[in-house]
């Protein structure tokens, strides 16, 4: 399975936008799934569901950081801001709201919207987790 297919598999089983991507890297990270699932819940939505950046972004950002955080922060912010390029190329832009076609900031929930058939069809979320893992780990390949 590629990274994307691993990704989309673990947001389609539930985890938060953020946590699938995440969670598709663990072995390069070197951690374990509980681990990753606990230090990224938090990104999902768009931040605590506040449609900031995409989570799907914050989860790339999380392994860059995980795999490069040593090499300071100039490093890591130029891998950050690749990869976050590459995705607004494809998609317009990083913000969750954006990205999902919402107009008002601040009107949602904290309480996760339940996944339905019908959540899958009105929402992009799959398919761009799928496209960030995508973007990562051709990111990564190039890297090493």
């Amino acid at each position: 399975m590629t990274k994307g297919e691993i990704a989309e598999n673990y947001f389609r089983q539930g985890l938060n936008c953020a946590q699938s991507v995440a969670l598709a890297f663990c072995d390069e990270m070197n951690m374990s799934e509980e681990e990753v699932k606990k230090l990224t819940i938090g990104f999902g939505g768009g931040m605590g569901r506040l449609r900031e950046v995409c989570g799907s972004v914050s989860g790339m950002t999380f392994v860059i950081s995980a795999i490069y955080g040593e090499k300071g922060k100039k490093e890591v912010y130029e891998l950050v801001q690749q990869a976050a390029k590459e995705f607004e190329k494809e998609n317009g832009s990083i913000v969750c709201r954006e990205l999902l076609g919402l107009s008002i900031k601040g009107a949602d929930s904290p309480i996760p919207e339940k996944r339905t058939k019908e959540y899958y069809k009105k929402r992009p979320c799959a398919e761009l987790v799928h496209m960030s893992a995508e973007i990562l780990s051709n990111l990564l390949t190039k890297i090493n």
